[in-house]
């Protein structure tokens, strides 16, 4: 009888020290899942995702829901092992998230910085797919920059060393040659007056170009475009703000009233590109009630064997097309679809 009982405290106390050091004891992975999804043709506590203000605008329906992953860091061995049995989550490698080297906090910066060049490229796709003609804007002033202190957030840049400017592209190209301790002149508007500023350029480890120090936007000559939704990251909800930004400043309803939601980067020229974990999007988007997800071209094929039952999977290549397929539908049509 004694030995049991020994027995029995013995197996107690390993229970409770396997248990102990599982609840406590951080594994080396992180696990993915389905995220929050956003209608970027709403608004969010309040605010309007896209908002257009000084132009003409019509009305909308229905959704284009941008999707995202869930990222769950600091995993224990016991949640590890809840989410290795979870259906819909995966556990990965926590350096392919967080790469060795880097800080959570330097990732999630980057994380902002493509999330932030993703709402400028889907502005400047949007209205290039329209044909409205634009202006660049200071979208940031870097601290400590050789712009600060000379331009401000919302200023329009109009020439760059007597060159002018309408797009981020514009300025970037206007810099080409140019050497960091060299004064350049940068015409630029605010409010209703417009002047002259010499500014001498910086450098930057990442190019031996000199370096002014802001982050350009784009906006129409009629009107700005503000996209707000906060604590996102990573550039792949570009193509889902765009689509809002088509679909506000022309007639009708471009989604025809219906649930659609995607994914897909976005390049200042339309192009849609390729976005980690699709499953989880998906599977956010149906279970949000999404019927149509717009896949970009280089996904389809992950998509098609992850695709949740009742979601119809549309292949994009670029903006156009991706506005071209969600016309399509709406009158009917069959739009390119992802295939095994």
């Amino acid at each position: 009888m004694r030995r049991r009982t020994s027995t029995l405290v013995a197996a107690v106390l390993l229970v409770m020290v396997v248990v102990g050091v599982g609840t406590v004891v951080r594994v080396p992975f992180v696990a993915l899942g389905p995220g929050p999804t956003y209608d970027t043709l709403g608004a969010v506590d309040g605010t309007q995702v896209v908002a257009v203000d000084g132009a003409p605008t019509f009305p909308t329906s229905g959704h284009l829901n941008m999707t995202t992953v869930s990222v769950n860091d600091g995993v224990t061995g016991l949640q590890a092992l809840g989410f290795w049995l979870a259906p819909d989550r995966r556990l990965v490698p926590r350096d392919t998230v967080f790469p060795p080297g880097r800080s959570t906090q330097e990732v999630d910066r980057e994380n902002a910085e493509q999330f932030t060049a993703s709402e400028t490229n889907a502005e400047l796709a949007a209205l290039s797919e329209l044909k409205l003609p634009t202006r660049a804007t200071v979208a940031d002033v870097v601290p400590g920059s050789p712009a600060e202190g000379v331009l401000q957030q919302g200023d329009t840049i109009v020439a760059v060393r007597g060159t002018p400017v309408a797009t981020p592209q514009a300025v970037a190209d206007a810099l080409n040659g140019t050497r960091p301790g060299e004064p350049v002149v940068v015409t630029y508007r605010r409010g209703d007056a417009q002047q002259d500023a010499t500014i001498t350029l910086g450098s930057s480890p990442d190019r031996d170009q000199g370096m002014l120090g802001v982050r350009p936007g784009v906006q129409p000559v009629s009107g700005a475009i503000t996209i707000s939704l906060g604590d996102i990251g990573g550039p792949s909800a570009g193509l889902m703000f765009a689509l809002a930004v088509v679909d506000k400043l022309t007639p009708g309803e471009l989604n025809g009233g219906q649930f659609v939601a995607g994914t897909g980067t976005i390049t200042a020229d339309g192009t849609v590109g390729p976005i980690g974990g699709i499953p989880f999007k998906m599977r956010a988007a149906r279970d949000a009630g999404a019927v149509t997800f717009l896949v970009p071209s280089d996904n389809c094929a992950e998509a098609v064997q992850n695709a949740p039952d009742g979601l119809r999977l549309v292949r994009v290549t670029t903006l156009a097309s991706a506005v071209d397929a969600l016309e399509t539908l709406d009158g009917g049509g069959q739009a390119p679809l992802c295939t095994p």
